[in-house]
């Protein structure tokens, strides 16, 4: 659960600024729209197995040194 209080004198705009912002870094959306569309065995070892590719050419690219 993501909780934000207001700083004394904060404006609205930037409280919802922190708060989606808050959002976003703690991965909640981000399972809510991976648990939105159902998905079969198939397609989660085809994406797995696509992250997995990718990182490993991210790191070929830039190196361990990261």
């Amino acid at each position: 659960m993501v909780v934000v209080k207001a700083k004394p004198g904060e404006s609205m705009d930037r409280l919802i600024a922190r708060f989606r912002k808050k959002i976003l870094h703690s991965g909640v959306l981000l399972e809510y729209k991976e648990r939105e569309r159902h998905k079969t065995d198939a397609q989660r070892r085809k994406e797995h197995k696509y992250r997995i590719k990718h990182l490993r050419e991210i790191e070929k690219k830039y190196g361990q040194d990261r």
